[in-house]
């Protein structure tokens, strides 16, 4: 297939980008008639594709095809007048190149759903009434005994921009009402999108004024604003409380007074809420979000406002990089250290670096803030390729707390707690304040063990122990998601001596509640907010401030202000530490620091004590003494000794098939194919394994990894290009599944 553009106005063949996983276009002819404004690329296209019919997308115009033209089946039928955005289909062409993935699948997993099922790309509206001038200049007395009509009247009365008639029904007003004054010339209605234009600005800009800034604060907002009309990467990195988002407000101010678009990445979903409410208590402008937990209509609703322009502010989680802006004016990344921005099936991007790419293309500002920087963008700020902005005081003026390590060594514990921590808790509650227990394990232990023989439950499907539950009460693999029965006895020896072996997020719930039972136990996990609403009504019950003990995992570890909280416990500093992984130690050190900026947020210092069986451990010792910088020093100068990233770009196959033998086969003739390819060029990209992956067998499926690694990224691309191809080709492949992992963000 040819894949060379033609700029001629009539073209004879359509490149179409549909959803498979080939990297490859397929060729249509134009049907009729035309678009409005002509074929071009990024029109939305239903094309037959086998037996099925798909929404595909034009990326190429062409006059010639691989293939006689009558041989081509025409495209079924042209979705839209208008194409897609030339920034969004540059950024998903973009995507798949870096990532290796099929374009098709791409442009699909970018789309809301509605759009890839062929929704006409346009916004859902609402009616609007407001009064005519006759109503303006009628009293309501006027109406006789036409009461509500009368009170009706009074109510647009007030609103002089309208009022929405959802909001008119809400009132308890009918529609024969509106109709009955919109018939004597009073009142009428329009149409209006559902995320409205932003309204004249009497007002001014904000709905709440602006907080006084500090001066490291102030220094960081004049950097950004000197930056606004041009590529200007910051790294924003401040410990937690200094007020980086009072930093992103401002900024978003003067973005949105020029008339332009910011868009703001986090996280996690639980952070979204807080956020959106915080910037629209801010700003007069709509505000709108995109996550996962938006319906489908919804969905297209805030991405359709966005595209528009209506939309100057748009929040949401890492696939909220793929929204159109119509005036892109700047990009915040916060936490931009976070695991979560990394996609880790599929199409595996990264959109902390989609927005770096993003950015440069669009000449627009972009933030990326952290109190933990990740070691990529510390070198590239100590490179100079990024602006290093700092805040290093709290806005409470309390110094962040320091990591007290607590030795476990010997020492009995209740629900995972030490005697002395268990004082210390017991203190700060009688003191009126609230304690945060962290612990990363959801349920109530890790396992469940035989005393009498040491059998372990272990998963049926998973090379991976089964986590003991007891709300419902139950053995559950958070690999496969399998859950099973609780076993009355041993199923190796038979003895009914079976004990949970170690501490989970509800047996810690168990033991605090026992422990303090006038005092309420709060356990945000995975599994106690998975009911709509039930996070943000817990965090609303512990802001409060009355003294309560709040147990979770790291959902509540990372963006949340808890200005109650002045004392955090880490049940097990170790349980990430010790990992295979090579950036397990980096991982565990930023969520630790995180943790630990719960505590002391407000009036009272905070203090943090971190449970550990290596009080000795020199990592350890050099985060709790010295902080994140210094530990991050030493992590670069090992990562640049070993050949690691940052100093040296990764990529990583991985394999998967339910026939173990499939899978080692595959790797091993695609190890030995590449390194023959590798030896012919030499281009500096070392090949290493094939190795089992970190857990072989998961979902009853056998897994097995092959590196790639490179100074450049460059030949590191080319070997992954190379390497696809040959594997599409290989008959062996459709036995085995396989991706490609560009920028690995973990090894398991």
């Amino acid at each position: 297939m040819s894949t060379t553009p033609d700029d001629t106005a009539e073209p004879r063949v359509l490149g179409v980008a549909v959803p498979t996983p080939l990297r490859r276009l397929f060729d249509y002819r134009p049907c009729q008639p035309a678009p409005e404004g002509g074929w071009q690329p990024g029109l939305r296209v239903k094309v037959a594709l086998g037996k099925r019919e798909v929404v595909g997308i034009v990326v190429e115009c062409r006059a010639t095809s691989e293939l006689p033209l009558d041989r081509l089946k025409p495209v079924t039928a042209c979705l839209d007048a208008q194409p897609l955005p030339a920034d969004w289909l540059w950024l998903c062409r973009f995507t798949a190149r870096y990532y290796q993935h099929a374009l098709g699948d791409t442009l699909h997993q970018a789309l809301p759903v509605l759009l890839r099922q062929g929704r006409p790309l346009e916004a859902r509206t609402r009616e609007r009434w407001q009064l005519t001038e006759a109503g303006r200049n009628t009293p309501a007395e006027r109406l006789g005994r036409a009461r509500r009509q009368a009170e009706l009247l009074e109510l647009l009365r007030q609103h002089p921009r309208g009022v929405v008639g959802s909001v008119i029904s809400a009132q308890g007003f009918t529609r024969s009402q509106l109709r009955a004054l919109a018939d004597k010339g009073l009142a009428d209605s329009v149409e209006e999108p559902l995320t409205a234009a932003p309204a004249p600005r009497q007002g001014g800009l904000l709905a709440e004024p602006a907080l006084t800034l500090n001066r490291e604060q102030s220094a960081a907002l004049a950097e950004l604003h000197q930056g606004l009309d041009r590529f200007h990467p910051c790294l924003l990195q401040g410990v937690t409380g200094s007020g980086k988002t009072e930093v992103y407000l401002q900024l978003i101010e003067a973005v949105v007074a020029h008339d332009r678009q910011a868009l703001v990445l986090v996280p996690e979903i639980g952070l979204t809420p807080q956020t959106l409410a915080r910037f629209k208590r801010r700003f007069r402008v709509p505000v709108v979000a995109l996550h996962s937990q938006l319906t489908d209509a919804e969905r297209l609703d805030a991405w359709e406002a966005a595209r528009a322009g209506r939309a100057p502010i748009v929040i949401g989680t890492r696939s909220a990089i793929f929204t159109p802006l119509a005036r892109p004016g700047a990009i915040i990344v916060d936490e931009e250290h976070d695991g979560s921005f990394k996609q880790q099936d599929g199409l595996r991007y990264h959109a902390r670096d989609l927005a770096i790419a993003r950015a440069h293309r669009d000449a627009i500002p972009v933030v990326l803030g952290s109190a933990t920087p990740s070691l990529e963008s510390l070198v590239q700020a100590r490179a100079g390729n990024y602006r290093h902005l700092r805040l290093t005081r709290r806005a409470s003026h309390h110094a962040p707390a320091r990591l007290e390590l607590v030795d476990l060594r010997g020492r009995p514990r209740q629900g995972g707690l030490i005697p002395p921590v268990i004082d210390a808790i017991r203190q700060t509650l009688a003191a009126g304040s609230q304690v945060l227990v962290f612990i990363n394990r959801r349920g109530f232990a890790p396992t469940l063990a035989c005393h009498a023989c040491g059998w372990l439950a272990e998963c049926e499907h998973c090379d991976a122990r089964l986590t003991l539950h007891r709300q419902p009460p139950q053995l559950t693999c958070h690999h496969c998601e399998r859950h099973y029965r609780l076993p009355d006895a041993c199923p190796d020896c038979g003895s009914a001596d079976l004990r949970p072996l170690g501490t989970g997020t509800e047996r810690s719930e168990e033991t605090l509640g026992a422990l303090f039972p006038d005092v309420a136990v709060h356990r945000i996990d995975r599994d106690s907010t998975r009911r709509k609403d039930a996070f943000e009504q817990t965090l609303a019950e512990i802001r409060r401030g009355e003294p309560a003990l709040l147990v979770g995992t790291q959902m509540i570890a990372k963006g949340h202000h808890l200005p109650h909280v002045t004392l955090v416990v880490v049940v097990n500093a170790d349980a990430g530490l010790y990992a295979s992984d090579f950036r397990a130690l980096e991982h565990s050190a930023q969520l630790l620091v995180q943790v630990a900026g719960r505590a002391g947020r407000a009036e009272r210092p905070g203090r943090v004590l971190v449970q550990t069986l290596h009080p000795d451990d020199p990592h350890l010792r050099l985060l709790a003494e010295s902080g994140y910088d210094a530990l991050a020093e030493t992590l670069l100068e090992d990562r640049r000794l070993a050949g690691l990233p940052p100093y040296r770009y990764l990529a990583l196959l991985r394999l998967e098939s339910p026939r173990e033998a499939d899978a080692n086969q595959l790797a091993g003739e695609a190890a030995e194919a590449l390194r023959g390819w590798l030896g012919e060029r030499d281009p500096g990209v070392d090949c290493l394994g094939p190795v089992p992956a970190p857990m072989e067998r998961r979902q009853n499926r056998y897994h097995v990894q092959l590196m790639l690694s490179a100074a450049r990224r460059a030949p590191l691309h080319e070997a992954c290009a190379w390497l696809t191809h040959w594997l599409e080709a290989h008959p062996g492949a459709r036995r085995v599944r396989w991706s490609l992992d560009v920028d690995p963000q973990t090894l398991a």
